[in-house]
């Protein structure tokens, strides 16, 4: 049976000021829409929500033309770039707004945990908060005070629960905003990328009870994240979204291999230097990053090969006591390993005016065969960035003899990759 069906949805934003211009005419567009639900009159043909390109129109599609049906006890991600008309999705199923044109209709109670602490009270407790937010929810005070110990424990605030909100952290927020809406037992639970701001142990225990909720108790879940390996770990079905409009609704692996495919193009050809999704403060900027095997760049590296990663930093001033870090994620964007100069390195690192070049040499990376990416960061002795890329260097590990016995090592189905030796004691 559908849970959720979207009719040919859009939402439509206009750049800069809001309204029509008249106040008869705002008037007018209320009146269509919200009393008698027709099409907004003053709808303009407009760009598709680019972010990169130049806006050539005041109105802008963050959604255009959504076609498709979520059947009960589906568990579906919605990944895509930043931008890409996910969260806007989720707020007009939880009709946080409206569709500009298209009708979305859904079956059952629904849950949506959109915005860090939405609906929480900061001078209220989070005991208070819970009654509050379980009532805006669709809870009534009986079935909260039933939940009441369940909600607390799983929320792991259960020592400051009667401590007003405003002294919570953003993660300790989130904790209790979500254990609210995954005891709701609603039929639809939606979920947007507020499970990054939780910590690791709550982040995991989240997508277990998610899992509960839906495979045990067979209800429909929306789960927005860029992080593929939860999407992949909770989700059976994937909708990729670009540009405001589906480009892609099929199986979960097959639409984060698309995603990431998509994603590693981005960037080709395009030097360190003239990379524009850096952030930092620009006194210097990595201008090259290396993968090096017996004095060669390379973009592949051999099982367990000797290999060193080299990086060029153009410095426009000198600067002391900077640390640098990199980190390596495989294909499902699980970071796998990193190094952080400030507690690897006994030399300080120390940029002087002009270009500088940094080696970090391995004895062979303890990782299966594969892609992965490098993201890069320096700051200064106060903590402050400097330079910050993502994705700022690819490369390949690839088969090889590593046990020699003549037999290529071919097995990804594994992250880490020890050497080890099998002895036979009888």
């Amino acid at each position: 049976m559908t849970a959720i069906e979207f009719n040919h949805v859009g939402k439509q934003y206009r750049l800069g000021l809001v309204g029509t211009g008249t106040l008869s005419q705002d008037l007018n567009r209320w009146w269509q829409t919200a009393v008698l639900h027709h099409e907004d009159p003053y709808l303009k043909i407009g760009d598709v929500n680019d972010r990169a390109a130049k806006a050539n129109s005041d109105f802008v599609w963050a959604l255009r033309d959504i076609d498709f049906k979520v059947e009960e006890g589906d568990v579906v991600g919605i990944i895509g770039k930043n931008g890409a008309g996910k969260s806007t999705l989720l707020k007009l199923l939880s009709r946080v707004t409206t569709p500009t044109v298209g009708t979305i209709n859904y079956r059952g109670r629904l849950a949506a945990l959109l915005e860090v602490g939405t609906g929480f009270h900061g001078e209220m407790t989070g005991r208070e908060n819970i009654y509050m937010n379980g009532a805006i929810l669709g809870m009534t005070k009986a079935e909260i005070d039933r939940k009441l110990d369940e909600i607390i424990d799983f929320s792991g605030c259960e020592k400051y629960i009667d401590t007003p909100v405003k002294r919570y952290s953003s993660g300790m927020t989130v904790r209790l905003g979500f254990a609210v809406a995954a005891f709701l037992e609603p039929e639809i639970l939606i979920v947007d990328e507020v499970l990054a701001v939780g910590d690791a142990e709550f982040q995991k225990k989240a997508i277990g009870k998610m899992k509960d909720v839906s495979q045990g108790q067979g209800r429909t879940v929306l789960f927005v994240s860029h992080n593929m390996a939860s999407v992949k770990a909770l989700c059976t079905r994937g909708v990729l979204l670009e540009q405001g409009m589906v480009k892609l609704d099929t199986t979960v692996d097959e639409t984060i291999s698309h995603y990431l495919l998509d994603n590693d193009s981005l960037q080709s050809g395009i030097s360190l230097l003239d990379r524009k999704d850096r952030k930092g403060t620009g006194l210097a900027r990595f201008s090259n990053f290396e993968l090096i095997i017996d004095d060669k760049s390379n973009t592949q590296v051999l099982l367990q090969q000797p290999a060193s990663f080299r990086m060029s930093i153009q410095s426009n001033e000198e600067i002391d006591n900077c640390t640098l870090m990199y980190s390596v994620y495989n294909p499902m964007g699980v970071m796998v390993f990193s190094s952080n100069s400030r507690f690897a390195s006994d030399d300080k690192i120390n940029l002087h005016n002009g270009e500088n070049v940094i080696r970090v040499d391995y004895d062979g990376f303890p990782l299966s065969i594969g892609n992965y990416k490098v993201n890069v960061r320096l700051w200064d002795k106060y903590e402050k960035d400097i330079d910050w890329i993502e994705s700022a260097f690819e490369f390949e590990i690839v088969e090889a003899d590593i046990y020699g016995t003549g037999r290529f090592y071919k097995d990804n189905s594994s992250i880490m990759l020890l050497p080890h030796k099998w002895i036979i004691e009888q």
